[in-house]
């Protein structure tokens, strides 16, 4: 191993494939795996620990998402280079992580020799985008964008509450939420809630947990 090999932290929920991406990145000669983590409290600690060149971050966490981990690494570290490996595909959340401070971001669904180009590029300071990535985030720009209290309310909507129930939770009155049901339905051009939880779903914009 190089002693100037590009030091990798992994971190995903899931063993096979925490393992598997290890292998990978410890397969090759420039590259060494120096921490796992499985949850997001895991990774700021190991990151805190290892100061990783790279870290390969997942979204869907148990705990601290892995959006929340992002922004935490690059509080502590302004510099840190943060790879998105996951499988949310939704235009949203490709815009978050970006803008939690994200180089770039893949999908699982990746090749290999793909992820390791990858790697090397963002180390070298690059900010690599692939097509498909890059057109989501273009589609994206043409939408409307829900405020962070229509979220709020959609979540809510996605749980099964009625109008009453929403503006109970929120501390808003029903007529209130009404009007937020109302222009989310408009922004995400549906005529009901369950088309709206839907399309919020397959955008990232809601999760369900």
């Amino acid at each position: 191993m190089e002693a100037s090999a590009i030091r990798v932290l992994c971190v995903d929920d899931h063993p096979i494939v925490r393992d598997g991406v290890s292998l990978i990145i410890d397969m090759q000669p420039d590259m060494q795996v120096v921490g796992v983590a499985s949850t997001g409290e895991e990774a700021l600690s190991l990151f805190g620990r290892h100061h990783p060149d790279i870290t390969l971050m997942d979204l869907q966490l148990p705990g601290i998402s892995g959006l929340e981990a992002i922004k935490s690494i690059r509080i502590e570290d302004p510099d840190a280079r943060v790879i998105v490996l996951t499988m949310y595909e939704g235009d949203e959340d490709i815009f978050r992580a970006l803008k939690a401070g994200a180089a770039t971001y893949l999908l699982k669904n990746t090749l290999s020799d793909d992820l390791v180009r990858v790697v090397r590029e963002v180390h070298g300071g690059k900010h690599p985008l692939s097509a498909e990535i890059a057109e989501r985030l273009a589609a994206r720009k043409t939408e409307a964008t829900l405020t962070p209290r229509e979220t709020d309310v959609l979540k809510l909507l996605a749980q099964g509450m009625r109008n009453k129930e929403i503006g109970a939770h929120l501390g808003i009155t029903e007529e209130t939420t009404h009007g937020y049901i109302k222009s989310i339905f408009a922004k995400l051009k549906v005529q009901d809630r369950t088309a709206a939880v839907t399309v919020a779903l397959r955008r990232g914009i809601i999760h369900l947990k």
